[in-house]
């Protein structure tokens, strides 16, 4: 099975874009869209275009397992159940600010990346060890 990285992000233009970070099938990756849903639709539209290229000239399939990175507008955007305002408090982040990194007005830095990326991580543990009872 090939590991792909899968870089998401948003365009100037309000679109979004998946890149995957190496050839799959010899190819370069990569879908477009309204939302990020509909990026990685484009994405996996292009995945089978690739492998249909692939197997016609000889070649043999194999597994790929995408795992993604997002920046902040297409994560909240494709988590859109994710309340901002909690994670921003979660993080230690000011809310109003986290707001503006989440809508793009303004950019953050790898200081605010590193503490979402650890409350992230933080939020997953305490999902995944919860459980509901009958």
């Amino acid at each position: 099975m090939e590991k792909v990285l899968v870089t998401v992000s948003q365009a100037p233009d309000g679109s979004f874009w998946c890149h995957a970070e190496q050839d799959v099938y010899g190819s370069g990756l990569n879908g477009a869209g309204a939302s990020v849903k509909d990026a990685k639709a484009d994405l996996m539209a292009c995945l089978e275009e690739a492998k249909a290229d692939y197997v016609e000239n000889g070649g043999v399939v194999y597994d790929v397992d995408f795992s993604y990175q997002y920046d902040l507008q297409s994560f909240f955007e494709y988590f859109s159940f994710l309340n901002v305002t909690d994670i921003a408090r979660r993080a230690g982040i000011n809310p109003s600010l986290m707001r503006q990194y989440a809508s793009g007005i303004k950019n953050a830095g790898e200081r605010t990346y590193a503490r979402l990326s650890a409350c992230m991580d933080s939020l997953t543990k305490e999902l995944q060890a919860a459980s509901f009872r009958l």
